[in-house]
């Protein structure tokens, strides 16, 4: 039975690696990144909602004391 001959493996892998870079750069380098940098998202109006306007506090199981 003949044995696999791995000797190129190092070669094809590193290689691979190495393509597969060099296509991820090329795909960012066409990206266009916007020059300005500054948020240009504007604040949303607030809604006024019946629950907002009262407080409430949710527990967790887990910290509640424990009753025996």
């Amino acid at each position: 039975m003949p044995q696999l001959d791995t000797s190129t493996w190092f070669i094809m892998i590193t290689s691979m690696i190495f393509t597969l870079f060099i296509l991820f750069q090329l795909k960012l380098s066409k990206y266009n990144y916007p020059h300005n940098t500054e948020s240009t998202t504007k604040p949303s109006p607030k809604t006024s909602a019946p629950w907002t306007k009262k407080w409430t506090k949710i527990y967790s199981p887990l910290s509640l004391p424990q009753q025996l």
